[in-house]
């Protein structure tokens, strides 16, 4: 265990021991509302080596279609282009503010694929995974990060559409039943309904909906961070506010939240639902997915390092969430990424102009440009 993750080993204990039965009360609501959930498989032991990992942007905000394919290190950095191959110009891949990655390990002979995310919209996510060759049946996993519409907007259009084809009882991993409550966007400049995940329709696609509250295994090469911990000087900014209870069947089971937010109507979002997905790959070390890093990326870094054991960070690729902060803050995000000395720095979605411009100018040779369609192979 690292020193600075003491309040996060507390942390864990919660989700473990006395938050047990938080877990095993949203699989039983869950249960009875007809689902069908489970309990993440707990990491115990090492976690497992890959031999390879390749992650793919299948929605993110930005495009250009001409930049070239290129070589960073070790990284082979493959740029999409345009859809056309030996036809003419139809269809061209969308982004949208919104993120969905593909992940891709291989260890030995064996590969698995996790989707992790599903854009804001299922135009986008259906046209972006049939453009990219992305075949559902391959799919092992889906994790969904948190409970923001930006990353399950395209879900349920993506289900009706490619739901046959889809393993049978395919995991879906969520942190937390506060996943499921319905959302205010408050933060400006529209504010509104901002949706939640329709349970009906993970049935009807036969999910298997996966409580992973802790560090959790995911399609046997890949794990969860768990609930992230607060434990650095990140600062959480609540950009939307929870509606507790359901209504007319949509929304998250008041008994199973925390007991000051069981009585209450609407509370601002504080994300604990919130995951990371991670591999360990093999002499490398660390691939951490963020995101959208509400509960700070460098928080979401070391919670992955704790639950792993393993230090090494070789790539942190995801929203980090500091669009929204002033230059100082972003600065120290800077500064903690340099002390935690990843590799390669691939920040998407959320991250801001900002960050990417002060990454640029401290860390050169670490930041890495991504578009939608970029697909990043990092290798053992």
């Amino acid at each position: 265990m690292f020193p600075e993750q003491e309040d996060t080993l507390l942390h864990r204990r919660h989700v473990l021991c006395g938050g047990g039965a938080a877990v095993f009360g949203a699989m039983l609501s869950t249960l009875l509302s007809g689902t069908r959930p489970a309990r993440a498989e707990p990491i115990s032991g090492a976690v497992p080596e890959v031999d390879q990992v390749a992650v793919r942007v299948v929605i993110d905000s930005d495009q250009f279609a001409v930049a070239p394919s290129a070589k960073a290190g070790s990284v082979d950095i493959q740029r999409f282009g345009w859809g056309i191959g030996d036809k003419p110009p139809g269809k061209t891949l969308v982004s949208e503010f919104g993120l969905s990655m593909l992940a891709e390990s291989k260890s030995g002979p064996e590969t698995q694929n996790i989707l992790v995310d599903f854009g804001f919209t299922p135009e986008a996510l259906i046209n972006n995974v049939q453009l990219l060759g992305i075949d559902p049946a391959s799919l092992d996993a889906l994790v969904l990060s948190h409970g923001h519409y930006d990353h399950f907007g395209g879900l349920i259009g993506f289900l009706r559409q490619h739901g046959a084809a889809l393993k049978p009882n395919l995991p879906f991993y969520v942190g937390g039943e506060d996943c499921f409550c319905s959302r205010e966007w408050t933060a400006g400049p529209v504010r509104g309904d901002f949706g939640a995940l329709d349970r009906k329709a993970l049935e009807d696609a036969k999910l298997t909906v996966t409580y992973a509250e802790g560090p959790a295994l995911v399609a046997g090469h890949g794990f969860t961070s768990g609930q992230i911990g607060l434990t650095s000087f990140e600062k959480l900014l609540s950009p939307s506010a929870m509606r507790i209870g359901l209504e007319h069947g949509i929304g998250c089971y008041a008994d199973k939240l925390p007991p000051d937010e069981r009585t209450q109507a609407v509370v601002p979002d504080q994300f604990r639902h919130e995951l990371a997905t991670s591999f360990n790959l093999k002499g490398r070390g660390l691939v951490v997915l963020t995101s959208c890093s509400h509960r700070g990326v460098v928080n979401a870094i070391r919670q992955a390092q704790w639950a792993s054991g393993v230090r090494k960070v070789h790539a942190v690729i995801g929203g980090f969430h500091l669009a929204p902060y002033k230059e100082d803050y972003v600065r120290e995000t800077v500064a903690s990424l340099r002390e935690i000395d990843p590799d390669y720095i691939i920040p998407l979605h959320c991250s801001g102009e900002p960050f990417y411009e002060i990454a640029k100018a401290e860390m050169p040779g670490k930041l890495l440009r991504s578009y939608t369609g970029t697909r990043f192979v990092f290798t053992a």
